[in-house]
């Protein structure tokens, strides 16, 4: 029996002590997940101040510009704030602006501009006179700003196989420096005055705001179809990108007459969809010579030879076409002449 008792007892002790164990290791855990959340809590705390000093501080003109307003106000102010475009305004007599307007009317980069648009581009602009053989752009430089000619003639000129070779000539009413401005690339050729030069220069921040952005939209809507005409294949990027911006969209309906035997001709089409009928007038009877279809062209003869019109176009479905006048034909699709001549040469009515 004191055997039994002993026995009991030391159970008794031998659960007792288990009890404080327990109780020791679960207030122990509830210390140590404690310190654990803590720890968490500290590290979540570490990685919200990370997120804050990650983020991309202002930049250094920012930063310079004098005491602080309040944090608020320099996280969600004027540094976050898409700035209100304040275009530049350069004095000028009405005889300048008369010259502006001129020289823009004759180039097509800028005539999608409503009228509002184009009385700031006309204030923006600075007058820039060049001597003979000055270098107005250097190959791979950055572009800050682009220029049009009013007066004189310039050479394009890129390195090829290690030496300068003109690749392109502008004369008056034409433009370049346009592409670094466009796509924020270094300047894709050098331009050097062929003779003394009266130029107008842009800068970048008018040209984004009134320019880019339609020019961008008109070529990305048309590069895509002009990369499908067969004629066009030899052109390169940035000569279909100009080619782009100087078509001007027509729309035709079922019987519309766009060219007429006989006629003068200024305008070269591309067909951009519809359907459309070539007639000759003979003798007797109007025949038809040649149909046009989506990639198509026509109009090109005229132009080529200094011609009339050797037949009248017709829309035989409603369509829409594309043209450029004879000075972007000539300046834009000289290359092709002689591929356009051949193709002439072998037809036949």
């Amino acid at each position: 029996k004191e055997e039994k008792k002993e026995d009991k007892a030391d159970e008794g002790k031998r659960a007792e002590s288990k009890e404080r164990k327990e109780s020791k290791e679960s207030k122990g855990e509830k210390e140590e997940k404690k310190d654990e959340d803590e720890e968490e809590e500290d590290e979540e705390e570490e990685d919200d101040d990370d997120d804050v000093v990650d983020a991309a501080p202002p930049p250094a003109a920012y930063l310079n510009r004098g005491p602080r307003s309040s944090v608020s106000a320099e996280a969600y102010g004027d540094w976050n704030k898409v700035k209100a475009f304040t275009p530049p305004v350069h004095e000028k007599t009405e005889e300048q602006k008369t010259r502006i307007r001129k020289v823009l009317g004759q180039s097509f980069l800028f005539n999608a501009l409503d009228a509002d648009s184009l009385s700031i581009l006309v204030g923006a602009m600075v007058e820039k006179l060049a001597k003979a053989g000055e270098r107005l752009i250097q190959e791979g430089d950055d572009g800050d700003v682009m220029y049009i000619i009013e007066k004189g003639v310039a050479d394009c000129k890129k390195k090829l196989s290690g030496e300068e070779k003109v690749v392109k000539v502008c004369g008056e009413g034409d433009f370049f420096g346009e592409l670094a401005l466009l796509y924020n690339c270094p300047r894709a050729a050098s331009v050097d005055a062929r003779e003394d030069l009266t130029l107008w220069q842009l800068d970048r921040e008018t040209f984004t705001h009134l320019v880019r952005d339609a020019s961008m939209k008109k070529r990305e809507q048309y590069e895509k179809f002009l990369k499908s005409v067969q004629i066009l294949k030899n052109l390169g990027t940035y000569e279909l990108s100009q080619l782009a911006d100087s078509l001007q969209k027509q729309a035709v309906k079922t019987g519309d007459v766009v060219i007429k035997q006989g006629d003068e001709g200024d305008r070269f089409y591309l067909v951009e969809d519809g359907e459309l009928v070539a007639t000759k007038s003979g003798d007797s009877a109007d025949r038809e010579v040649n149909s046009y279809k989506s990639g198509d062209y026509f109009g090109e003869l005229a132009l080529l030879k200094d011609e009339k019109r050797q037949a009248t176009i017709t829309a035989r479905t409603d369509g829409t076409l594309l043209w450029v006048d004879r000075r972007g034909f000539k300046l834009l699709l000289g290359d092709l002449r002689a591929d356009m001549e051949k193709l002439a040469a072998e037809y036949k009515p």
